[in-house]
């Protein structure tokens, strides 16, 4: 059995807070990095150790702080309540900042931006959302709100409530998005359905429906591109 160095006792070469403030937060490591946010380990392991066992488990990478649950978090030793917390607030962050980046690149004519801006919203959802994107006459973003949240295989929205938002709003036109959970973007019988009846009830209202977008793991599919929109 090897002997617990704290990382206090590491060379400062190796202590992450140390390491940050030399060389910057890029060149820290995963487990570093996470071990910043510790602070200490737990009986027998120091920080870098015990944010190692968390990188280790479920998707053996970083995206464990979105997919593991606080319950989970917390069976790891010496993690409480808080930090388990903590935890889960910083890979709430995280999501944030990478979608405010990609606000300003969105064009509502362009399938590929508005994927990109929704896609670390979606993509580590455990059930289907669908989400109303709203945009007014000179196609900026006037915002976006969850219609209807479902099972891990499907989801349903009411048209009634989108275009009472889009009238709320006064949005000229508007996409909708839905993820699915398995990581196929592929549209199923009901996507299509779906698609053409909110499709329809935008024209009836001369509000445009400019795209259905489904959010895969990092890849999308867009029934505009695909020309279906007008089918």
């Amino acid at each position: 059995m090897t002997n617990h160095i704290t990382t206090k006792e590491l060379p400062l070469s190796e202590r992450p807070y140390e390491k940050c403030l030399l060389h910057g937060a890029g060149a820290l490591s995963d487990a570093e990095l996470l071990a910043v946010i510790l602070k200490s380990g737990s009986s027998g392991m120091n920080g870098i150790q015990l944010a190692q066992q968390i990188l280790q488990s479920g998707r053996k990478n970083l995206l464990n702080l979105h997919y593991l649950s606080v319950e989970e978090l917390m069976a790891f030793p010496g993690i409480g309540e808080v930090k388990a917390i903590q935890f889960k607030c910083v890979a709430e962050i995280s999501r944030r900042i990478a979608q405010t980046a990609r606000r300003e690149q969105i064009r509502l004519s362009d399938a590929a931006s508005v994927a990109a801006y929704y896609m670390e919203r979606l993509r580590h959802e455990p059930r289907e959302q669908l989400i109303l994107s709203m945009f007014d006459i000179k196609c900026r973003l006037l915002g976006d709100c969850v219609i209807a949240t479902g099972s891990a295989h499907a989801v349903s929205g009411s048209p009634r409530e989108i275009f009472l938002q889009l009238l709320e709003k006064k949005a000229s036109s508007f996409i909708l998005l839905h993820n699915h959970p398995s990581g196929d973007p592929s549209p199923s019988g009901e996507d299509v359905r779906l698609t053409r009846r909110i499709r329809d009830c935008g024209a009836l209202m001369d509000i445009t429906m400019s795209d259905h977008i489904i959010i895969g793991d990092n890849k999308y599919y867009s029934f505009r591109e695909n020309e279906q929109i007008l089918v």
